[in-house]
C-alpha cells in the first residue's frame, strides 16, 4: 500500500466512499455513515479523509452532540482492501487529538457496535468498553392477558395527545433518568421535537394514569406510536413509565400498558437495559417466545 493522504472531508465524497465501501455491513454503519460531512464549529465536528493515490479509501469523524454532552461520537470507516493495516487506528489517533480541542472540553469518545462485526474488534482493540446495551423486541399480539382497568378509582388508561405538556414532561423525565450512563440533557422543547412532533413520525400516544384525572391520577407509564396506520406488521412504539415509582409498581404498569397495546395487534420496542422495568417485563416474554428480538444486541461503547 502506498503512502497514504489525509485531508478534510470535502463535497462528493459521500457519493466516491460508497462506490469504493460497497453496502453497509451493519445497520450502524448505515446510520454513520449519514454523519460524515464537511468539519463544522456549529455544531462541532471534525472529518478526515484517508487517500490512498489519491482515491478515498476511509473516513473518521468525531462530533458533539448537545443532548448526550459528556462523550463525543465517533465513526471510523476503511474500505475492505485496505484494512488490518493500522489505517483504522490512525484515523482514531487524529480524530483524539481532533477531540482535545473540542469547545466543551469533552474529550471521552463513545460509538455504537454490534456484536462480531468489524467494528466491535476495532473497537475492542482501541479500548473501546461497553457502557451499555440495547436490542429491538417484537411482542406479539396476546402476549399478555387484559388487565382489569374498571375501577373506577383504580387505573385508567386514556389517549394523549402528542403536543401535550404532561405527556412531553413525562416522556423528558424518563429519558433523562434512563440515560444516567450516558448523562442525558433532555428538556421540553428537545423531546417535543425529537420524540413528539410530526417529523419524527409520531402518530398518536396513550397514557395509563395511577387514578382518574380529577382524581389526581398522574401517569405511570405512556406509549408513543410511530406507525401511521394499524397493521400486522409491528407498530414502531417508544414505552417509558415514571422510574420514581417502585420497581414493582412501574413494572405492573408497565405490564399493563403493553398488555393493552398488544390485544390484538404486535408492537416493537427498542430497548436499552437501562429502562429496567421494561426489561423486567420483556425477558418472560422472550422466554416465553410470545416476544422476539430482531437482529443482534447493539453495543454502545465508550473509553
Amino acid at each position: 500500500m502506498a503512502e497514504l493522504n489525509y485531508r478534510e472531508w470535502r463535497d462528493g465524497d459521500d457519493l466516491a466512499l460508497l462506490e469504493i465501501w460497497g453496502d453497509p455491513e451493519t445497520t450502524q454503519v448505515q446510520h454513520f455513515r449519514g454523519v460524515l460531512r464537511p468539519s463544522s464549529d456549529q455544531p462541532w465536528s471534525r472529518c478526515i479523509v484517508a487517500e490512498d493515490q489519491g482515491i478515498a479509501v476511509a473516513a473518521g469523524v468525531v462530533y458533539e452532540t448537545s443532548l448526550h454532552p459528556e462523550r463525543l461520537w465517533t465513526y471510523v470507516e476503511v474500505a475492505r482492501d485496505h484494512r488490518r493495516a493500522g489505517l483504522a487506528s490512525t484515523l482514531l489517533g487524529m480524530l483524539r487529538k481532533e477531540a482535545e480541542q473540542s469547545p466543551s472540553g469533552v474529550t471521552r469518545l463513545r460509538a455504537k457496535v454490534e456484536p462480531e462485526s468489524s467494528g466491535a474488534g476495532f473497537a475492542q482493540a482501541s479500548g473501546l468498553t461497553p457502557i451499555q446495551t440495547s436490542r429491538v423486541v417484537v411482542v406479539q399480539p396476546g402476549a399478555l392477558p387484559l388487565p382489569d382497568l374498571t375501577e373506577a378509582d383504580g387505573p385508567q388508561l386514556e389517549e394523549a395527545a402528542t403536543g401535550s405538556v404532561e405527556l412531553t414532561t413525562a416522556v423528558t423525565d424518563f429519558y433523562n433518568s434512563v440515560h444516567v450512563w450516558d448523562r442525558a440533557d433532555m428538556t421540553l422543547g428537545r423531546a417535543q421535537q425529537m420524540l413528539l412532533s410530526d417529523a419524527t413520525g409520531a402518530s398518536g400516544a396513550v397514557v395509563l394514569r395511577s387514578a382518574p384525572r380529577d382524581k389526581g391520577g398522574t401517569i405511570s407509564a405512556f406509549a408513543v406510536s410511530y406507525t401511521q396506520e394499524r397493521t400486522d406488521a409491528p407498530a414502531d412504539v417508544l414505552l417509558g413509565y415514571d422510574t420514581a415509582l417502585e420497581p414493582e409498581t412501574a413494572q405492573q404498569a408497565v405490564r399493563q400498558l403493553l398488555a393493552m397495546l398488544v390485544h390484538q395487534y404486535p408492537v416493537q420496542l427498542e430497548v436499552d437495559e437501562s429502562m429496567t422495568a421494561v426489561m423486567a417485563v420483556l425477558e418472560p416474554l422472550l422466554a416465553a417466545g410470545t416476544a422476539q428480538q430482531l437482529g443482534p444486541v447493539t453495543s454502545i461503547v465508550s473509553d
